[in-house]
Formats: C-alpha cells, sequence, structure tokens
C-alpha cells in the first residue's frame, strides 16, 4: 500500500514537473499554448493522445474563460482527478500571476526601462512557429475525409474573416452537427448514465449571483473587482486575447482605474512572460486597487487572479467527470468528429494571423525556420528553445 501512494507521489510529482515546463514555454495566447502541449504532454510524456488532446481543446473552446488553462486542467483532472486538476492549474499559472502582482507596483520603473522592446522582440515569431508546428500536426489527425476537410476549411475561413467571440463556439457546434446530419448511423442517440457532479455548477451560480449582490450592497473595491473579473471569467470566449479589450473597456474608459499608458504596459509585459494570458488580471487587479496600502493593492491582484480563473475551473470540474460517459452516446462521438476538424482549422488560421501580425523583416522569418526546425527535431525541450530565443534578443542588435 505504502509503495503504491509513493508511485502516486512520484508519479504526480513528475506530472507537475510538467506542467511547470509548459507553463515555461507558454507563450502568445492559447494557440501557441497548445503547441507546446502537444510537444510535451502528447508526443515526449504521452499523457493523452493527439486526438484527445484535440477533443479537450474543442471542449474547452466552447466553454467560456481561459480556455488553454482550463485545457490543461482537464489533462490533470484525466491523471488524477480533482486534486491534481488543482494542483496542475496552480502550478500553470500562479507563477506568472505572481510576477504580474508584483509588476502592478514597478510600472513606472518598466516604463523607463523599455524592457520589452529588446529581450522579447523574437518571443512573437517564436510562438508562430509554435502554433506552425502544431497546426500540421492537428491538420494531419484530423482531415481523414472530405467533409472534415470542408470543416478544417470552414472554421479557418470563418475565424479569419469573423474575430467576434461568439464565433468561436458557433462553427466548433456547427461542425458537430454537419457530422451527425451527413452521418449514416442510426439510433445514435442511445442513452448513458452521466451523475453530474452537480455541487460545482451550484458553486459557479452561487458565486455568480452572490458577487452581483455584494457589489451592490457593500461599496468596497475588492469586492467590486472580484464581481468585475469573475464577470469576465464567465462571459468570454477565445482566451487571453479576448478578455484584454473588455477590460480596457470597463477598467480604463468607464471606471478609470488606470491609463491608457499603464494599462498598456501591463499588456505588452504579459505578452513577453510565460503562462496563461489572463494572468494579466492580477496586474489590472493590483493597479486598480492602488492608492490604500501595499496590502490592499495585492488583494485587489488576489481578487482578480481569482475571479478570472474560479468559473472555468468549476465549469472544467463539473463537465470533465462526464465527458468520457458524454462521448459513449454515439451521437457526441460523430459530433467530435466535426469538432476536431474545425478545431484544427481555428489552430491553422492563428498560425496565419500570428504571422500577418509579425513584422516580416528577415530575423522574425529566421525565428519561425528556427523554431519550427528545432521542434520537428524533438532534441531541444521547449523551455530551452525560448531561452534560445530570449539570449538571441539580448544579443542580436
Amino acid at each position: 500500500m505504502s509503495d503504491d501512494k509513493s508511485m502516486e507521489k512520484v508519479r504526480w510529482t513528475t506530472f507537475l514537473k510538467d506542467v511547470f515546463i509548459c507553463s515555461l514555454g507558454s507563450y502568445g495566447g492559447p494557440e501557441a499554448h497548445y503547441g507546446v502541449f502537444t510537444d510535451q504532454m502528447v508526443i515526449k510524456k504521452k499523457y493523452l493522445n493527439e486526438e484527445e488532446l484535440i477533443e479537450l481543446i474543442g471542449l474547452c473552446s466552447v466553454l467560456p474563460g481561459p480556455s488553454s488553462t482550463q485545457t490543461i486542467v482537464s489533462i490533470g483532472f484525466k491523471m488524477g482527478g480533482p486534486v491534481l486538476a488543482f494542483l496542475t492549474m496552480l502550478v500553470w499559472a500562479l507563477p506568472v500571476l505572481t510576477v504580474m502582482t508584483l509588476l502592478s507596483f514597478l510600472y513606472q520603473f518598466l516604463n523607463h526601462m523599455n524592457i520589452s522592446n529588446e529581450g522579447l522582440r523574437f518571443i512573437g515569431p517564436m510562438a508562430v512557429g509554435f502554433i506552425i508546428v502544431a497546426a500540421y500536426r492537428i491538420g494531419r489527425k484530423v482531415v481523414t475525409d472530405k467533409i472534415s476537410m470542408f470543416l478544417f476549411l470552414m472554421g479557418a475561413v470563418t475565424t479569419y474573416f469573423i474575430r467576434d467571440p461568439w464565433i468561436y463556439p458557433l462553427v466548433l457546434i456547427i461542425g458537430g452537427v454537419v457530422c451527425i446530419i451527413t452521418s449514416n448511423e442510426k439510433n445514435i442517440w442511445n442513452r448513458v448514465k452521466l451523475n453530474p457532479p452537480w455541487k460545482y455548477i451550484i458553486a459557479f451560480g452561487i458565486f455568480a449571483i452572490g458577487s452581483i449582490i455584494l457589489s451592490m450592497i457593500w461599496d468596497n473595491r475588492i469586492i467590486h473587482l472580484f464581481d468585475s473579473f469573475y464577470r469576465y471569467g464567465y462571459l468570454v470566449f477565445g482566451g487571453g486575447q479576448v478578455v484584454v479589450p473588455v477590460m480596457y473597456s470597463e477598467l480604463v474608459e468607464i471606471y478609470r482605474y488606470m491609463t491608457d499608458q499603464e494599462f498598456l504596459i501591463g499588456y505588452g509585459l504579459v505578452q513577453g512572460l510565460p503562462g496563461p494570458m489572463f494572468s494579466f488580471s492580477a496586474y489590472a487587479g493590483g493597479m486598480a486597487a492602488r492608492g490604500s496600502s501595499a496590502l490592499f493593492q495585492v488583494l485587489g491582484a488576489v481578487a482578480g487572479g481569482i475571479g478570472i480563473f474560479l468559473p472555468g475551473l468549476f465549469l472544467i470540474y463539473f463537465i470533465y467527470p462526464i465527458w468520457e460517459n458524454l462521448k459513449k452516446i454515439k451521437g457526441i462521438k460523430i459530433s467530435l468528429k466535426g469538432f476536431n476538424a474545425v478545431a484544427g482549422g481555428l489552430i491553422a488560421v492563428a498560425a496565419i494571423l500570428l504571422m500577418q501580425k509579425s513584422e516580416l523583416a528577415l530575423y522574425n522569418i529566421i525565428v519561425v525556420l528556427f523554431t519550427v526546425i528545432l521542434l520537428f527535431t524533438k532534441k531541444i525541450p521547449a523551455p530551452f528553445i525560448v531561452l534560445i530565443i530570449l539570449i538571441a534578443g539580448f544579443v542580436i542588435k
């Protein structure tokens, strides 16, 4: 019995170490994170296969909240249940949340130092390289016939021209419906026993309604911040890049908690840091709570960080335990084929969009190609690739 516990402890420790490696190598938003997940969790450690990862990406893309965070938390749930899922969340998000909290105190110094201009200038092209490799690997897996090819292209073309948050869950659902309609199988809606853990969806609702009521009856900035960030967490689809404009509108333009420049400094810094982009919430919450004391400012950062991640965590805890049984329903299993094909298209178009946003300078093209080559050779771990790119940013003038 003790040996089993020891083995379990080592396995959990090893898994969390791999989560930390993913956190260190995950730059550039959810699509780039998926490339790191594929490299570390699928190819190197085989915690799950590519099809399972694509299914989780599709599932988490339909849910509101930080999609890449929900994806890696789901992998943690698969490996060790709710406790390991929670530890996965901490290891994945806490380091960058801590850094962003500290940076909410240092914005003036960082503005004078202009840190993001030199060492981090190749991070964007590197992220493009991660996405290109992920899009290639996933596209090769999900495109198996004419229907899946059509859905792959539909997902890519639609989300290329329409960038609003609502389009992501819509095209994924359309992909599933198309596969069901074109399927020749009968009696596809067989019944299975689900037993969903209702306590998590109840907790989700209690926090949502409770924070609104508390903010209405209690004029406390920490409560107001938690309510705002919790709302961002359950109303926004598509990851950190989508939530930032929503934050800007409310925190800068409406409440004027910070200036345009202060907001943009934090946004620029989080672009150059590994981990989830939702960690920007700690910076924004800390900045919004300035003026009283250092402790109050830290509480603002904590309210922002917990508030924005909590609803997505509740949703994963509710959905994932019934996910395996949901997939046993023939209709669900058939729809997953379309779901996965569209998800592959979303990742492919992300590579195109990021390439367009990157300056087509010679150095940037070299960084993209260098990253792609290193990832395909599989000889250098992702964190070392990031380190090499960072050093190159400081050395090459």
